[in-house]
């Protein structure tokens, strides 16, 4: 019985976790308020997105989706998670330009990939929940160095729901918070997939940042770790 209640109580805090705000019972109709999806690289962050803008759609709500035009790994246009579903964007270069297009006539604006753009998002997403607009961003909290990344750090400060959701590491199967890098690479902003990156848990980060030498030239041991 014990064991079972355990159980159950787990089973209620992950429904918890990942509970969606519902617009007619946490606010009224003419408030906005603003969401954000953080984690790691591969933990499920746009799949999340576009599960939730799918609902709006299907309840009829007014949604309109943006992302930065300089991410085009799967489509120019479409938001596409790992696991390949997707939702039509507009990929857009400043956030300056998600204000003009979003209008007074939007229920709902959903941001992908949040931690490409500058810190002028922040106030966007605040003026667009002002004015009565559901505003549901998702991105990456860190960088590959475990640094916090661009204006996601603002973004979850001025939020009233954050999920953060998590991949599985690689190396040790536990849950993993942080997108390793294994390309040669030290630009902040590298696009890439499993090719150029890793899940990992903290342990298993940090021991994989000890071994790297400069240039990051060290592919193979890390792939062995």
């Amino acid at each position: 019985m014990e064991a079972f209640l355990m159980g159950f109580s787990h089973f209620l805090f992950v429904c918890l976790l990942f509970t969606e705000p519902r617009r007619h019972s946490d606010f009224p109709r003419h408030r906005g308020w603003l969401e954000v999806i953080c984690g790691s690289m591969f933990s499920g962050k746009t799949e999340e997105l576009i599960r939730r803008l799918t609902r709006a759609r299907i309840a009829r709500q007014r949604v309109e989706i943006f992302k930065p035009a300089l991410d085009t790994r799967y489509h120019a246009q479409d938001v596409v998670s790992h696991n390949q579903n997707s939702i039509r964007s507009t990929p857009v270069q400043s956030p300056s330009e998600i204000l003009l297009l979003a209008g007074g006539a939007t229920d709902v604006v959903g941001i992908d990939e949040a931690q490409f753009f500058d810190e002028s998002l922040v106030e966007i997403c605040k003026q667009l929940a002002d004015q009565g607009t559901r505003v549901i961003v998702a991105g990456l909290d860190m960088d590959y160095l475990g640094r916090p990344f661009g204006p996601m750090p603002a973004l979850l400060a001025t939020a009233e729901f954050v999920t953060k959701v998590h991949a599985v590491c690689v190396c040790c199967g536990e849950l993993a918070a942080y997108s390793y890098r294994i390309a040669a690479s030290e630009k902040q902003i590298l696009l890439g997939e499993t090719d150029s990156y890793e899940a990992r848990c903290r342990p298993c980060f940090l021991a994989g940042e000890s071994v790297k030498t400069p240039g990051h030239e060290q592919l193979a041991e890390n792939k062995k770790h």
